[in-house]
């Protein structure tokens, strides 16, 4: 007996203005006219560093999952900026702790000096504070884009990027991150360390987006399931693909030190597996991503084309 191939229905069935198959570029520019609003040049003592930091830079690579996610469940587009705004928020202010002396002493990042070589290190730390910060006070402010979105919801979205930020998530990756050096680990230890540092904001960009509705449907549990899958393998797969990139590309081309992981002899994937076994695992995650996505037919092909993205980047 043949197994009849299952489809989703998409969440949205209102007649309100739901998101059509736009490009990733116009959900880019959609962003950053988000995160300009949210952090406006208005003399305060950290506009100039927290502008610095979040603006004019960087991929977007997860409020675009929030908006490719939401595309693929046929979610109401306004109800999608603030999430994404709150995502990339996190995202900064991690990569601003990341770059400081105590932790990575990072000086280069999206082709410009680090936030505490720009500004000084103190500085920095405040600058993260902020964003963080700022992070759920977009998410929990009265605002007439979310005002769909039931208060149920909302504190299950709060406590999804709370979850993937804090100790049992980005936080701490970084903490095993730092353990690391100069330490021989398994490829599992790897991955472990990976799925908390890269891949626990990713699996809320991924996630975010499917409380953003109230229309909840029978589907939306295996839904779920099939976004968490695509999540863990992109979110593996960036982390791959970066360490590929710090052997192979060059520091103009990343926009930040070439070979920095090598000199502060953290292990890699290349490292562990070598170069032709990390690029097969690579190919594996992004087939296991594009398999995860199969039952959401064309509504997802802006999730598709981030996975590509992720393991073609050059930076």
């Amino acid at each position: 007996m043949v197994k009849q191939k299952k489809t989703f229905t998409r969440l949205n069935k209102s007649p309100h203005k739901t998101i059509n198959m736009n490009s990733l570029e116009t959900f880019q520019q959609r962003i950053e006219s988000t995160l300009q609003a949210l952090i406006p040049e208005n003399g305060q003592p950290l506009s100039a560093p927290m502008r610095y930091s979040v603006l004019d830079g960087g991929k977007r690579i997860r409020p675009l999952l929030v908006f490719a996610t939401g595309e693929a469940l046929g979610v109401n587009i306004a109800l999608l900026d603030k999430p994404a705004a709150s995502i990339e928020l996190i995202h900064a202010y991690s990569l601003i702790h990341d770059d400081l002396p105590c932790m990575d002493d990072d000086q280069l990042r999206r082709g410009k000096p680090t936030s505490h070589i720009a500004f000084d290190e103190a500085t920095a730390v405040l600058t993260g504070d902020a964003l963080q910060t700022l992070a759920f006070e977009v998410l929990s402010q009265p605002s007439e884009n979310l005002h769909e979105i039931s208060a149920e919801n909302k504190l299950k979205i709060l406590h999804l990027l709370a979850t993937a930020s804090g100790a049992s998530g980005m936080v701490k990756g970084q903490m095993i991150d730092l353990s690391a050096v100069g330490e021989t680990l398994t490829e599992k230890q790897l991955e472990n360390m990976h799925k908390h540092k890269t891949g626990a904001l990713i699996k809320a960009s991924v996630l975010m987006p499917t409380y953003c509705n109230n229309n909840i449907v029978d589907e939306l549990v295996e839904q779920r399931h099939n976004l968490i899958d695509y999540a863990d393998a992109i979110g593996l797969a960036f982390q791959v693909r970066d360490d590929i990139l710090d052997i192979q590309s060059d520091t103009e081309t990343l926009g930040k030190q070439q070979g920095a992981d090598i000199a502060a002899k953290k292990p890699t994937y290349p490292s562990i597996l070598g170069m032709s076994v990390a690029k097969e695992k690579l190919y594996q995650l992004h087939q296991k991503a594009l398999h995860s996505l199969v039952e959401f037919g064309s509504e997802a092909q802006l999730l598709r084309e981030i996975a590509d993205f992720i393991v073609k980047r050059i930076a």
